[in-house]
């Protein structure tokens, strides 16, 4: 009797006080500081979706490129006439069906392609340097590449074909790990973001659980206390969530103009060679809009389980204590 009369008690203070919106404060130092988890979470999150897509799509236009045409090499040799060999090749290469084009790296070109190591004004007929045709080929209705390679050998034996099979299949291979990768650190940003949410949800229940015993013990059904608490922390989840996700956007659009504003510097080249023009898309933004929406989702779902499970934890204590 005498503890049901305390119980009453606070509920008599709890109505005659200014009726807040929620039963959970909503600005207590517990409340910041999981919307700061949160969005610290759902920044790197959304960091790693948006670099999965980068790099999914780059190795994608890579990968695009690189089918798009072969090399046929022909290297130098003692009695050789390099240019009707690579008439030959060339020859060969337009009479094949699947073939739409194919060009001699001339010596300017060629010239230009080893100025980096070799330095200018180089003299290639006096240098053993193999010599390439660019071969392009149609993606929709390709080329036999092996009778393509033995055609090309058996007029010329010291050229080769090579269709950049190796690369692409590295470019493949890397595009899957890193999809792999990402995909595991959105797991493990999600089992945290949850984890916290849990232990933020049984922090606000202890410090309001003389509020929440007696609704209980009025009467006040679960799913109305669940509700409450489901409400509170949804909010703070997309607060958090929104917060996270945007500053994230915001670093790559910061670096894609950073990089479009600096494309004669070797730092903008290298950037633009790996990622191209360092924007996510739209699969990227989506991406991230959906994390987001995820994130909040997250929070209040794991917050009603929680709600839920202590209630019931209640339920089981109340015929002791009676």
């Amino acid at each position: 009797m005498t503890d049901l009369r305390a119980r009453l008690s606070r509920l008599s203070r709890w109505r005659r006080a200014p009726r807040p919106t929620s039963i959970v404060p909503p600005g207590n130092v517990a409340g910041r500081a999981l919307l700061t988890v949160i969005a610290i979470m759902t920044f790197l999150a959304s960091l790693t979706v948006g670099a999965v897509t980068l790099v999914s799509d780059t190795a994608a236009t890579w990968q695009s490129q690189i089918s798009r045409e072969i090399t046929v090499q022909v290297r130098p040799d003692d009695g050789l006439d390099m240019a009707a060999a690579l008439g030959s090749v060339q020859m060969i290469a337009l009479a094949t069906p699947g073939i739409i084009s194919a060009e001699v790296l001339d010596d300017a070109a060629t010239g230009r392609l080893l100025e980096p190591w070799l330095g200018e004004g180089l003299d290639l007929d006096e240098l053993p340097v193999p010599r390439l045709v660019i071969v392009a080929i149609d993606e929709d209705a390709p080329p036999d590449f092996t009778a393509l390679g033995n055609a090309v050998r058996a007029a010329v034996p010291q050229a080769s074909l090579d269709d950049h099979r190796a690369w692409v299949s590295r470019l493949v291979s890397m595009a899957r790990a890193t999809v792999l990768i990402g995909v595991a650190i959105l797991t493990l940003v999600m089992v945290a973001t949850t984890l916290t949410v849990v232990f933020a949800t049984r922090g606000a229940m202890t410090g309001n659980r003389h509020i929440i015993e007696v609704l209980h013990f009025v009467g006040a059904r679960g799913s109305f206390i669940a509700a409450e608490f489901q409400r509170h922390f949804l909010k703070l989840g997309l607060v958090g969530a929104v917060a996270g996700g945007s500053a994230a956007l915001l670093v790559f659009i910061l670096i894609g103009e950073w990089t479009r504003a600096n494309q004669a510097t070797p730092e903008a080249d290298q950037i633009n060679a790996l990622f191209g023009s360092f924007a996510i898309g739209w699969t990227g933004y989506g991406g991230v809009v959906v994390l987001v929406g995820a994130v909040g989702l997250l929070t209040a779902v794991t917050s009603r389980l929680t709600v839920t499970r202590q209630l019931a934890a209640i339920d089981m204590l109340s015929p002791v204590e009676g």
